[in-house]
């Protein structure tokens, strides 16, 4: 069974061929596997763990590619559906000249969004090490309802609670929707990765302020990690605190480089958990992580640049 079940979406991003220009300039289009959850189940995979994906896909040949590129990088596809009705979702990402993004989405609904709490295959879920999930599920049902429901059945099961809410304001109805749906599931983490930009967003004060930061933070976490771009991370566990440096890189693009860090952590904690409370081991799985976040931005696209372990040594070690 897979140690680390990934829930959530999978999508299609068409990214420009050409950075820095807007969608209306763009000329052409590269086709993108993409979607936070699934990245991150590749990611894992990728770095020789191992990994599961459950979500929902249209019947069509943008689902059956996406399926089938899970089945190529090694993750477990026994719980990825196909939808008779609704089409695979898509994204149209633009590449703005620093590497950055913006998103407009095709999910009308989606099939992604229509996955039932009936069609859940919770024996993966229940033989989980790790159950990992971002916030886009929880914006329509019944998506949403399958997500709480798989979550308790993790928790029940005793397996640990990864949460990455990966914000996209673009799909929520309101920023105040957005904050209120993805703080909703907020104490049921056991880890969270947030960014700074999401810390800003959720706490609307300043992300690099102990203040915004420790309101974020609850007591019975084993660990909250900020990712702070190129410059690293921070880390807060309840007796632990501190920042790991992140690595100098030229970014093209900085799609999946948040779910490379997560799938890299993850890895590391199925591992040994040991790292929520040695902080010498958890330094060493976060220096990991940011060497793996930042070598995901150097290529287009978030799963063809998802690095392996020896990549992320390499680049450790110089």
């Amino acid at each position: 069974m897979a140690s680390i079940v990934c829930f959530g979406e999978m999508l299609i991003d068409f990214v420009p061929d050409t950075a820095g220009v807007s969608l209306a300039e763009s000329q052409g289009f590269l086709k993108a596997p993409g979607g936070a959850p699934a990245n991150v189940a590749c990611a894992i995979t990728k770095l020789g763990g191992s990994s599961a994906f459950i979500g929902k896909v249209g019947k069509d040949e943008f689902g059956y590619m996406l399926a089938d590129i899970l089945k190529k990088n090694g993750v477990n596809a026994d719980g990825v559906l196909f939808d008779e009705h609704a089409r695979t979702a898509l994204a149209f990402v633009t590449l703005k000249k620093n590497g950055e993004r913006e998103f407009m989405f095709y999910r009308n609904p989606s099939a992604d969004m229509l996955l039932k709490e009936s069609e859940l295959n919770m024996d993966l879920i229940k033989n989980a090490k790790i159950f990992h999930y971002g916030s886009i599920s929880l914006i329509t049902e019944p998506c949403r309802s399958a997500h709480m429901a798989a979550m308790k059945t993790a928790k029940q099961a005793g397996v640990l609670l990864s949460y990455d809410p990966n914000v996209r304001l673009p799909l929520w109805p309101s920023p105040e929707a957005a904050r209120h749906g993805i703080m909703s599931i907020w104490n049921e983490a056991d880890f969270i990765k947030v960014s700074d930009d999401e810390v800003a967003f959720l706490t609307q004060k300043d992300a690099d302020s102990e203040e915004a930061v420790k309101s974020l933070w609850r007591d019975h976490f084993k660990l909250m990690v900020v990712t702070d771009g190129e410059k690293g991370c921070r880390y807060y566990t309840k007796n632990l605190k501190g920042k790991v440096g992140g690595f100098s890189v030229k970014a093209v693009d900085t799609t999946g480089a948040g779910d490379s860090f997560v799938g890299s952590i993850l890895c590391s904690i199925a591992k040994d958990n040991s790292i929520f409370t040695e902080e010498g081991k958890l330094q060493e799985a976060l220096k990991l992580a940011n060497a793996c976040g930042a070598i995901c931005t150097t290529k287009k696209g978030a799963i063809p640049a998802l690095p392996s372990i020896s990549d992320a040594q390499a680049l450790m070690s110089k």
